[in-house]
């Protein structure tokens, strides 16, 4: 089946209907329907700052950082449509950091997806991982299978078969039952509304595709006959709330009765946004799930369109979301990125060159009402997303001036977003000393705009460092590049545009995007305080910690602990490509130790690793290890090593104290991208300092 013409815009207002639909929900989340009523009353938009406690709106939540992190099983194992439950399952051991990320840590036996990690875990592979045979009904059949089903939906396209096969086997890592075929009606809805606008054939084709005996294909057709005889919503949550209720389908967040709210949304609001956002999280039980997956399938299903028909959803989010995972480079992201990522694995499944807007820039704003997570600092500007203005491109972003402002976009974890309530933001920069940003500008007369990037200082406050003055000539588009300066170890939070005139003027950005490798020092940065555990210590939160033990309050910059199995703490992007890492170590006592290159989560990664048995080694992780190569090496607790890691292509050279102990190929599914890391395996490592470059 061919493409949509329209596929990527579907795609974005999917995702921007996942998003939107989550932060609705999320600061009521589990609240009855008769306590929303009374506190709240309808939710008509967000309500954050009705609460006395004003949550933040765009927060870390399991509904997004699944959704959007689970679904890279299918690239990181080629994009293959022979992909396997056990192979997802692995992607599941990579990306999530034990008691950390992504999951509800609710305990074994209590949280589904927390019972699935630890079968994982222990050897036990998917589906078995998430069986009614090994977990129990109870625990099998709640409601995760469903939250983070609509990824493997938005990669088929009009074709619900191929979304309820992989729905299936994604589902299968956690659930079985009920929630199997919740997740696969979601997901074949989500992929028919790419070419299918009647919502009773959208409904008709899912239920068509699960079986009849299950307990959700009669509740959909009794949840239609109430639609059919009773006009109002209200009223059909009580039937629903009568006979599929919590009490009847227990533990903590049964897959049913939830469902059976997408479904009531869905009939009630007639392709409304607004409305289906009000009819389910008015409804209550778990707002968050069920207000993301059914605001992914109206946008799908309306559009753009759709989502801008109703009050401004869209604003207050900015594209902004993080998605909480071991591959920190990829935390800080936007809707945009996540789309195109999306869209890719489904041009990939059909045999089709990726796509790259604007040459890959990584802010191309080249979806209608796209900002890609810029913000106004002031009330003097106002940015918009318009037609034209670009060299390469349809469309820019406006930043329309009044006076002296600044508007930024994060590249890092913000001061407010520390300390994240709920799910905690762990995350690396996406932007580093060394590289090269570049960008593209362009204004209807003459101004001057200087870019600008903000890093944590002595006292972990931002501290801005300006960069060049670009000069624009009245309709001249104007590219200039910087060479990002060094930051003193320090991680960078914010890039962005600084008006330093007092007149009004437009100015367009074509572009904004960065490459090249850092030339970083990571280490504990120079500051006031008299101890270890005194700012600085922002720091360290750009390090993806996977490690047991990690104190601020040690003299090391590093002071690594892993009590049992391996862990790594691990810095950088997927962008990274060909370069080298070094590092001085002191292994204390351990197992193996020492540096990664090309690291992509907690499994997926190549290492430098003196081990226990006298021995240097070279391992590939990758669905366990491969030994690329290894030498006799005498080493001692309690000594300094020096370290050093290339990664070029498919060539990989390692030294220890100067002297080149390994170059080998690895020409059978190489890693050809990825972070920095520490890697220590049950025990005790320490470093001062690791440096980061490009291959001299």
């Amino acid at each position: 089946m061919s493409l949509p013409s329209d596929y990527y815009e579907r795609v974005y207002a999917g995702v921007l209907g996942k998003i939107i639909g989550v932060y609705l929900g999320r600061p009521f989340e589990s609240w009855k329907y008769d306590r929303i009523m009374k506190e709240l009353g309808e939710i008509t938009y967000y309500v954050n700052d009705q609460l006395p406690w004003n949550p933040p709106l765009v927060v870390t939540d399991d509904d997004i950082s699944g959704t959007f992190t689970f679904l890279r099983a299918l690239p990181d194992y080629g994009n293959s449509l022979s992909l396997t439950p056990a192979q997802i399952g692995q992607s599941w051991l990579n990306y999530i950091i034990e008691n950390n990320t992504i999951l509800w840590w609710g305990g074994f036996g209590n949280s589904t997806e927390h019972t699935a990690y630890i079968r994982l875990k222990n050897g036990i592979a998917a589906p078995d991982s998430g069986s009614i045979a090994l977990n129990g009904k109870l625990v099998a059949e709640q409601i995760g299978a469903q939250i983070f089903i609509d990824g493997w939906a938005m990669v088929a396209p009009g074709d619900p078969e191929l979304a309820v096969e992989l729905a299936a086997k994604a589902a299968s890592v956690s659930h079985d039952g009920e929630a199997i075929f919740g997740a696969q009606v979601i997901a074949a809805m989500q992929s028919l509304a790419f070419i299918e606008s009647s919502t009773d054939r959208l409904i008709d084709c899912a239920v068509s595709l699960i079986p009849k005996d299950s307990v959700i294909y009669r509740m959909i057709g009794d949840i239609r006959e109430w639609h059919a005889s009773e006009p109002d919503w209200h009223k059909g949550r009580e039937k629903i709330a009568g006979l599929y209720n919590y009490e009847n389908y227990g533990g903590n967040c049964h897959m049913v009765p939830n469902h059976a709210l997408i479904i009531l949304g869905l009939l009630y609001a007639k392709d409304d946004f607004q409305e289906a956002m009000k009819v389910v999280n008015t409804s209550g039980w778990d707002t968050d799930c069920n207000s993301g997956n059914l605001g992914c399938l109206l946008g799908i299903k309306t559009g753009l369109a759709g989502l801008d028909a109703g009050p401004d959803w869209r604003g207050p989010v900015a594209d902004r979301l993080f998605l909480a995972a071991a591959d920190g480079g990829r935390a800080i992201t936007d809707a945009v990125t996540e789309s195109t990522h999306i869209v890719n694995i489904g041009r990939a499944l059909q045999g089709k060159t990726p796509i790259a807007p604007k040459n890959g820039a990584r802010f191309h704003f080249e979806m209608p009402g796209s900002v890609q997570g810029f913000r106004a600092e002031s009330e003097l500007v106002t940015i918009t997303n318009v037609a034209g203005h670009s060299e390469s491109g349809s469309r820019a972003m406006a930043l329309n001036f009044k006076g002296q402002a600044a508007v930024s976009t994060p590249t890092f974890i913000l001061p407010a977003e520390l300390d994240m309530p709920g799910y905690s933001l762990v995350a690396s920069p996406t932007l580093y000393p060394g590289q090269v940003v570049k960008t593209v500008l362009s204004a209807d007369e003459k101004a001057a705009v200087q870019l600008f990037i903000r890093t944590y200082d002595k006292e972990d406050k931002l501290a801005q460092i300006d960069g060049p003055v670009i000069r624009l000539k009245a309709g001249q588009p104007s590219e200039q590049s910087w060479v990002i300066p060094s930051t003193g170890a320090q991680p960078i939070a914010e890039i962005g545009f600084d008006y330093r005139d007092e007149t009004a003027v437009t100015i367009y950005v074509d572009l904004l995007t960065w490459d090249g490798m850092p030339t970083a020092v990571f280490s504990r940065p120079s500051g006031d305080g008299e101890f270890p555990w005194e700012p600085p210590l922002v720091w360290r939160r750009a390090w993806v910690n996977g490690v047991d033990l990690w104190e601020p309050w040690w003299p090391e910059s590093f002071r690594l602990i892993q009590n049992q199995g391996r862990g790594l703490v691990t810095q950088g992007t997927r962008e990274w490509q060909d370069y080298e890492v070094s590092a001085t170590v002191k292994p204390v006592l351990l197992n193996q130790g020492g540096i990664g290159i090309r690291a992509q989560g907690m499994r997926r990664y190549y290492a430098l690793l003196l081990c226990d048995d006298n021995k240097a080694r070279l391992i590939k992780a990758l669905d366990g290890d491969t030994v690329l190569a290894e030498a006799d090496l005498p080493w001692f607790y309690n000594r300094d090593y020096t370290l050093r890691l290339q990664a070029e292509g498919t060539e990989l050279r390692a030294w220890i104290d100067g002297e080149l102990l390994f170059q080998v190929q690895d020409e059978v599914q190489p890693l050809t991208s990825g972070a920095a890391a520490f890697v220590v395996e049950q025990g005790h490592m320490t470093s001062e300092a690791m440096t980061v470059s490009p291959i001299s």
